[in-house]
């Protein structure tokens, strides 16, 4: 059965974010998508450091968190999404640290998976947000799964969020698009459609 990983950046358990990201992974489970949803609390989330040690040992240098241990799951995963409250118009300091190294350390191996934000917010922000989080997936060959909107819901509350017809249809129309993106996924695996083949990398800078 295919798998979609969600995470929520938010210090809160139980809140906003996690609310709109219930609301996504019950559509999933309805189209036939396992899913699982981790918190990664209120604890510090380490920044990368660039010290480099991914690239020799294939994990994160840092080991107190849920980094290492999703990155040695990604397999199992069709699709993730990333959702976070809206911090001063970004994603929380939390979320963007833990996909830093989450995504330095095992970049490699998203390519290929449906990725999709989610953001929760009061009010503003919540575009820049949004577009904070979608860099990670779209620099990695990640397949981006929109919706009728952009994806986010507002409130101050859990229950508020709840009362937010229109971004709780967003996060189901989401779900939606999640899962069809995935079955069409594997539908051009089983029909023979190979994954495409890249060029090597080559990275430029401006100094010349």
């Amino acid at each position: 059965m295919s798998k979609v990983l969600l995470i929520s950046g938010s210090p809160r358990s139980g809140g906003c974010t996690y609310t709109a990201l219930c609301e996504v992974a019950e559509t999933l489970r309805k189209n036939g998508v396992e899913t699982e949803l981790i918190e990664i609390g209120a604890q510090p989330v380490a920044g990368c450091i660039a010290c480099g040690k991914c690239a020799e040992t294939g994990r994160c240098v840092f080991d107190n968190d849920a980094v290492n241990r999703i990155g040695e799951k990604l397999d199992e995963y069709d699709g993730i999404v990333v959702g976070s409250p809206v911090y001063y118009a970004g994603p929380s300091g939390q979320i963007c640290a833990f996909l830093d190294r989450l995504f330095y350390s095992y970049g490699g191996r998203m390519a290929g998976k449906v990725g999709a934000a989610v953001v929760s917010c009061r009010r503003g922000g919540a575009s820049a947000a949004f577009d904070r989080l979608n860099k990670y997936f779209q620099i990695s060959n990640m397949v981006v799964a929109s919706s009728q909107y952009w994806n986010q819901v507002h409130g101050n509350t859990p229950d508020e969020v709840r009362r937010d017809e229109e971004g709780l249809q967003t996060m189901r129309t989401l779900g939606q698009n999640i899962a069809w993106l995935i079955k069409s996924i594997e539908a051009g695996r089983s029909a023979g459609i190979p994954f495409p083949e890249y060029e090597p990398r080559r990275g430029t800078n401006f100094i010349r």
